[in-house]
């Protein structure tokens, strides 16, 4: 990675901003941060999405009840980011980097030269072909997809869920809790493979089943079609299952186009060093787009979690104004079902061994997930207050011993096994 940008002065040289290109919750963070730092001259946030910068954890949970409205969701008062000197240029496409100008093309044909530049574009949601143009298909990345997909699932019917990762298994709780018959087809042999051991998966397996949601795994669906009731899906000359309304979740990719055809280095993100640093010395990434040394030495890594990005948001823009300290941290995110509070940290899917307290079956538990003599993640199933102690251990090194742990017992409310 390029030694820093010459400077990093607390304000720009001449009239060139600082850009940060994404409004999410990394380029929104970091934004404020800038500010917070003590960063005095012009900052402009670009965001494609057309509202100001939101919280998108409610979008899969209260705002799909009816429960949170689209005005709570915003991450400050829509007067904040003038008051801090910030301006958003929120609907706004960049269609162009030119890093030898270090210049913006926007869409439409304007340009905007930048000092230092931070890409925060996330991810874009991964789309199956088959099912697109059909009408009765959703998907849920933005308040927008999120206030249609509510209004969709009004009155009652059938839901098919394409997908069994967090996002597809919340959508699926909500609306079996709205009343609607809802199947779940996942292409992988477990659900919620990428976050959790199949051990702990099948238990929320097993709960969602329990409040009456078909679970269907090892199911490829090549083929949609729209009928008088609603959208057919198809496994090879099959049918698979008639629905009034589908939704797919079959995750995110990383946004790099803009990177790629500027030529920075990218490899299923933008590369990033522990400090946000891109292969181009005036550029940074963070986010659910950046890729950054894993934190346990297992090459590179990616998050594509809420507080991740808020935090390593952060920790870049200390980072572009010269503050030098890497960001280390190890992601954690929660989600919720049936009034089941699930609490990851860490990295679950390196694990060969696992330690529980209580008991995974009824989902009242805390987990340590090892890999060798290393902690490499704490799972908690409604156990908040043992949640925050042992994602603290995650990370540090060589995980602590039993005698390390004994401070937990009361907490955990039984020893180790």
């Amino acid at each position: 990675m390029p030694e820093p940008a010459p400077g990093s002065p607390t304000h720009t040289d001449g009239d060139r901003p600082l850009v940060v290109v994404g409004s999410g919750v990394a380029g929104a963070t970091a934004a404020l941060t800038l500010r917070a730092e003590g960063y005095t001259g012009p900052l402009v946030l670009i965001g494609q999405d057309p509202e100001l910068p939101y919280r998108r954890p409610p979008l899969s949970k209260d705002v799909l009840r009816g429960k949170q409205s689209a005005e709570r969701t915003a991450l400050r008062p829509a007067t904040a980011w003038a008051e801090q000197g910030i301006e958003v240029r929120t609907g706004t496409t960049v269609t162009r980097l030119d890093p030898a100008a270090r210049t913006l093309v926007l869409e439409g044909g304007g340009e905007l030269p930048y000092e230092r530049l931070l890409l925060a574009t996330g991810g874009r949601v991964r789309r199956v072909a088959a099912a697109e143009g059909i009408d009765g298909v959703h998907q849920l990345r933005t308040l927008a997809d999120a206030l249609a997909l509510r209004d969709a699932l009004t009155g009652g019917g059938s839901l098919l869920v394409v997908g069994a990762g967090l996002i597809g298994l919340e959508v699926a709780a909500v609306a079996r809790e709205s009343g609607w018959e809802v199947t779940v087809a996942e292409t992988a042999p477990e659900p919620l493979g990428r976050v959790l051991p199949a051990r702990l998966a099948r238990a929320v397996t097993a709960l969602h089943a329990s409040h009456g949601v078909e679970v269907r795994t090892g199911v490829l669906l090549d083929r949609f079609e729209a009928h008088e009731q609603g959208v057919a899906a198809y496994l090879g000359q099959d049918l698979f299952h008639k629905a009034d309304r589908v939704v797919v979740a079959v995750g995110t990719s990383p946004d790099t186009a803009l990177a790629e055809r500027a030529g920075l280095a990218v490899d299923d993100g933008i590369l990033v060093d522990a400090y946000g640093a891109t292969s181009d010395p005036y550029i940074h990434a963070a986010g659910d787009v950046a890729r950054r040394p894993h934190p346990f030495g297992e090459g590179t890594c990616r998050a594509e979690n809420w507080t991740p990005a808020q935090d390593q948001g952060a920790a870049v823009a200390r980072n572009m104004l010269g503050k030098g300290v890497p960001y280390t941290a190890v992601p954690w995110y929660w989600t919720h079902h049936y009034g089941l509070n699930l609490q990851v940290a860490g990295y679950p899917q390196l694990a060969d061994r696992i330690q529980v307290t209580g008991s995974i079956e009824e989902l009242d538990f805390a987990a340590l997930l090892w890999r060798g003599d290393r902690l490499v993640s704490a799972v908690c199933a409604n156990r908040p207050r043992a949640f925050r102690p042992l994602k603290d251990l995650v990370g540090g090194g060589p995980g602590p011993g039993r005698e390390e742990l004994a401070e937990f017992r009361a907490v955990l409310a039984e020893p180790l096994g």
